[in-house]
């Protein structure tokens, strides 16, 4: 899928300003179609998993260029979650077996088959870990959309760290599993958990592995204080 300057912008919620600062910069891959910019949109999803965005998301970003604009999908990371489910004390020693039983029981809640998405989640592993930094990893495949009208995040927190083959060497302890409905909302929330996993104040608190409800009411919080002012805080889930 090709995406436009502003498809990006809109995405990762930033401002075009920044996507060409970024371009100016050489910082985010891209090419040139009829003298416009595009962007291919694996290499943008891998850009995000990188060092360069995963652990210094906000650092690319300005602060207020941020909190301004991630309110374009107000509340779409607390929906999914809420969509969702939190896993805790899932066993394994190795970010497979990880997978492996957290997929048992996320695939039986969402009715899905746990044996063809855990390969291909293991299969998008291979091509290339999706940890993004500080200890967090987003499993997700490219080839599989949910048919439905909304988007799933299952969080789970293994039993203890794995190692997952980070950029940043760290052992996972977060594990966020993204079930999108289509590419670009998965673009998007893979972003939103990026900039959320860059906040320390943050991942201490997904070290305490917090309930469903703690973990919604943090999120809720985050995502309204990122909402452009004026807009509603009603929250459909």
């Amino acid at each position: 899928m090709d995406l436009k300057l502003k498809d990006v912008a809109q995405l990762l919620d930033v401002s075009e300003d920044t996507v060409r600062r970024w371009i100016s910069d050489s910082k985010i891959p891209y090419y040139r179609l009829n003298q416009q910019y595009r962007f291919s949109r694996s290499e943008i999803e891998n850009w995000v998993l990188s060092c360069k965005q995963g652990g210094e998301f906000a650092a690319f970003a300005k602060e207020d260029d941020l909190e301004c604009r991630l309110g374009t999908h107000q509340f779409g990371l607390y929906r999914a979650i809420h969509k969702g489910g939190v896993y805790s004390g899932i066993e394994g020693d190795t970010k497979e077996e990880v997978i492996c039983a957290a997929m048992q029981k996320i695939a039986a809640d969402l009715h899905l088959d746990a044996e063809v998405i855990t390969e291909l989640l293991l299969d998008r592993e291979r091509l290339m870990p999706t940890a993004l930094s500080n200890g967090v990893a987003v499993p997700h495949t490219r080839d599989f959309l949910l048919q439905e009208s909304f988007d799933v995040v299952s969080v789970v927190f293994p039993k203890k760290p794995i190692e997952y083959g980070a950029l940043d060497g760290k052992p996972v302890h977060t594990l966020f599993f993204l079930f999108a409905c289509d590419d670009k909302r998965h673009l998007h929330l893979l972003a939103k958990l990026a900039h959320l996993s860059s906040k320390p104040e943050h991942l201490a608190f997904l070290k305490r592995h917090p309930e469903k409800e703690q973990l919604l009411e943090r999120i809720k919080n985050w995502e309204m204080g990122l909402k452009p002012s004026g807009l509603s805080t009603r929250i459909l889930v």
